[in-house]
């Protein structure tokens, strides 16, 4: 029973925080509005939302570049690894740089590094 007393006690004092952020947000918050919010642009009023700037071709850039992001995670823990596994890790790594090449070339091919 103990046990179950300890998860209900953290439960609720995980409620009332959340309870108690939200609370202290809705009282310290600038406008109910963001968008008519004076020190948002350096007090001019907004014309238009924030998410609206940004063009459709805009995001398959950026699926590339996570693309390569996520290929530097990769790297750096094979390069500590390669001197120790030898040639079958450099072969692991250019056929997984031929796969992110093909990538880059669909991506090509589909137009989506022309901005105009």
């Amino acid at each position: 029973m103990s046990a179950y007393l300890n998860l209900a006690i953290t439960f609720a004092v995980a409620l009332v925080g959340v309870g108690g952020l939200y609370a202290l947000h809705q009282l310290t918050a600038v406008a109910r509005n963001p968008l008519v919010s004076k020190p948002y642009t350096s007090g001019w009023i907004p014309e238009q939302h924030a998410l609206s700037r940004y063009h459709a071709r805009y995001y398959p850039v950026t699926l590339v570049f996570l693309a390569f992001d996520v290929e530097m995670l990769f790297m750096y823990p094979w390069a500590v690894v390669v001197p120790r596994i030898g040639a079958s890790a450099v072969i692991e790594m250019f056929v997984f740089l031929g796969v992110l090449m093909a990538g880059v070339v669909w991506a090509w091919r589909e137009g989506a590094f022309k901005w105009a």
